[in-house]
């Protein structure tokens, strides 16, 4: 059997063969789980990565917006940045928006709180901050 391992898989072949006992029982050799080749095919799928999503810039966001409305792509740019501009605007007043069939977006302010050094354990005082919220609308939701 054991020539039969070393010319299955070149790799076997490469390490130093390694007695196998029968639950500790010298001179006894073991049973070779069977799904040991199946297994090593198996794994090599699962450690490739998925393929990313798309991202979508503000600039793929105008040049759609200036194809579906007949606009120039400068005055499409124009029109995306000021409406985050005005996004922008808005959430730093403290403005909570709400935009139809997306969500809500809002500042939430964090308080100030104790918290730990992973590396040292010691105790450090985290300061207060603010947060943008989104929650998403049903409608969102729902079409994902």
């Amino acid at each position: 059997m054991a020539a039969k391992a070393t010319t299955k898989a070149p790799a076997a072949a490469k390490k130093p063969p390694v007695k196998a006992t029968a639950k500790g029982v010298p001179g006894k050799a073991a049973a070779r789980p069977a799904a040991t080749s199946a297994g090593a095919k198996d794994t090599a799928p699962a450690t490739s990565k998925p393929t990313p999503a798309a991202t979508v810039t503000l600039k793929h966001l105008s040049a759609g917006l200036a194809e579906k409305h007949e606009m120039d792509k400068k005055q499409a740019d124009t029109v995306v940045a000021d409406v985050f501009e005005m996004l922008v605007t808005h959430l730093k007043s403290g403005d909570r928006l709400r935009l139809g069939g997306l969500g809500v977006l809002e500042v939430k302010n964090r308080p100030a709180r104790m918290g730990r050094n992973p590396a040292t354990g010691a105790a450090i005082q985290i300061q207060a901050s603010k947060k943008i919220a989104f929650r998403a609308a049903k409608e969102l939701k729902d079409a994902i």
